[in-house]
């Protein structure tokens, strides 16, 4: 009985093992294939996004020349010979669809996703940034960097679902830039920082809330303007009417001043408390893609070696 006991106990010992190896190995194959699917997956769903972008000229052409046969046969003008008769099939209410529709398809409908961590080995002040930064916006949440490559941070992103990902620069001990990626198509945008006031810092700040907040735009007139302000937009979610929170976002000479505050009513006034932090911010470049693509198109890019620059406004 005990030699029985003794050959089974053998037996156990040495098939377990080998059972758990095997196991192991088609557990490790099962994730490399299910990661070369998710990686065949993104291609494709670029390709996809790519090729709709790339028709954008043509259909940017083909609207423009109907709306001015729509134009010219409204005004009685003189249509002429070489106009194509299926342009007369228009919609009155037909709008040309760019990248950016694909890239904020689903703003507005279900709230934002945020990721927020820093530069690699960030000193005490930009880890307090960075903590204020989660308190600012709704729905976020802070991740120490630590020793994670980019590409990793990405893939995670991607994995969760996160729409945004802000990651927070400094030089010295100072923030000093802000990158602001959306996910899955782009843009990325690039901003400088300058004047940064920590929430502690401030004299008589306010309590921080939790509400989502009203976002306030100011002076962001021309295309590009438009641009960098849905890119900031889209971090926050739509707030109730009831919120008293407020943000703005406010530009003079393309450096956005950013203030946060909230109010609250003492009898028949009103009274407004600056909750913080506060700093300006420069965007200085605007790619396509996501911040892992080397070679993502740029949209923008400033020039300060240019000889007009200083007195352009590109906001």
């Amino acid at each position: 009985m005990i030699a029985k006991w003794t050959f089974g106990a053998f037996l156990f010992a040495f098939l377990l093992p080998i059972q758990f190896s095997d196991f192991s190995e088609r557990l490790l194959k099962s994730y490399k294939s299910l990661a070369k699917c998710n990686i065949r997956k993104q291609a494709r769903e670029r390709r996809d996004y790519l090729f709709r972008k790339s028709l954008e000229v043509q259909e940017r052409q083909t609207y423009e020349r109907k709306q001015k046969l729509k134009q010219a046969i409204q005004d009685g003008k003189y249509v002429p010979k070489s106009a194509d008769l299926k342009d007369l099939d228009f919609d009155p209410t037909q709008e040309v669809k760019t990248h950016i529709d694909d890239e904020y398809a689903k703003a507005g409908v279900r709230d934002p996703k945020v990721l927020i961590t820093t530069s690699r080995d960030p000193s005490s002040r930009l880890l307090q940034f960075s903590k204020e930064m989660r308190l600012v916006i709704p729905n976020s949440q802070r991740m120490n960097r630590g020793n994670y490559v980019l590409k990793d941070i990405v893939d995670a992103c991607r994995s969760n679902e996160v729409t945004d990902l802000v990651i927070l620069h400094e030089h010295r001990g100072v923030p000093d830039g802000m990158i602001v990626c959306h996910f899955p198509y782009g843009p990325t945008a690039y901003f400088s920082l300058h004047n940064v006031v920590l929430r502690h810092d401030l004299p008589d700040q306010g309590n921080v809330s939790e509400a989502y907040p009203h976002l306030i735009f100011d002076k962001f007139t021309s295309n590009l303007g438009q641009r960098v302000k849905n890119i900031l937009k889209f971090l926050f979610p739509v707030p109730k009417e009831e919120s008293k929170r407020v943000m703005t976002f406010a530009n003079n000479q393309d450096f956005i001043s950013f203030r946060h505050h909230v109010y609250f009513k003492t009898g028949n006034h009103v009274e407004m408390a600056e909750v913080g932090p506060r700093f300006e911010m420069r965007p200085y470049e605007l790619k396509l893609g996501t911040i892992d693509v080397p070679d993502a198109d740029v949209e923008w890019v400033l020039r300060p070696f240019m000889n007009t620059a200083k007195k352009r406004d590109f906001l």
